[in-house]
């Protein structure tokens, strides 16, 4: 018989720029299937010029990527449990938001980013908590199809969201892309496209990009 027990866990998160009076810009930031955030947020560099902070959670559930030893990685679920999983990590990134929230300025502006598997997840966050944010940046992935639809519709009415992916990349075949426009249909969102040429893989130039489009959003 199978059964539930809750506890107190600990979690770890990395930061990049200092928390300071003059920040107006926070990055949250979600890996992929397989990597660390310490890695991860190595690729936002190009932001931390002293009005950006950004936060990149990780995975509750690390493991060795071959075998028994060597490199590690992390996932934020699996099929199995997967209910249980996303609750878990859905209230573990809310607490980290708010953490690091509230020491920033009360006008900062808020994009929300997820890579590959961290698509799914920083969709979740964005429409199953209460999460006050900007921008979604979808990238290298798309909405899962598990998104409750009328909530899903409420948080992302009149929010910017991106679609973000590589011309050459090997897991955007044509079924995902079906799946992505027909979430979307369901949950009325209407992403802006930004195709790049590469492959399953982040891009500073992209990034300014969207930086550059939320700057201008925040001085209007």
């Amino acid at each position: 018989m199978e059964h539930r027990i809750s506890f107190e866990f600990n979690a770890r998160f990395e930061t990049l720029g200092e928390i300071t009076d003059q920040v107006e810009h926070l990055w949250f930031v979600c890996h992929g299937h397989g990597q660390l955030a310490k890695y991860f947020i190595k690729k936002f560099e190009c932001l931390n010029d002293g009005k950006h902070v950004i936060v990149a959670p990780e995975g509750l559930f690390r493991y060795y990527l071959q075998g028994f030893t060597g490199r590690v990685g992390a996932t934020w679920m699996t099929k199995e449990d997967r209910i249980s999983d996303i609750e878990n990590y859905l209230v573990y990134l809310e607490q980290v938001f708010n953490k690091v929230r509230e020491e920033l300025p009360k006008k900062v502006s808020v994009t929300l980013l997820g890579f590959s598997q961290g698509a799914a997840t920083i969709s979740r966050f964005a429409t199953q908590t209460d999460v006050d944010f900007d921008r979604l940046v979808l990238w290298a992935g798309i909405f899962p199809p598990d998104l409750p639809p009328l909530e899903s519709r409420r948080k992302l009415k009149d929010k910017k969201c991106y679609l973000v992916y590589g011309t050459e990349d090997p897991y955007l075949t044509e079924d995902r892309i079906k799946e992505q426009e027909s979430i979307a249909v369901q949950i009325q969102v209407t992403p802006e496209s930004i195709a790049f040429g590469g492959q399953h893989e982040l891009y500073e130039k992209v990034i300014q990009q969207i930086d550059n489009e939320s700057v201008h959003l925040h001085h209007l």
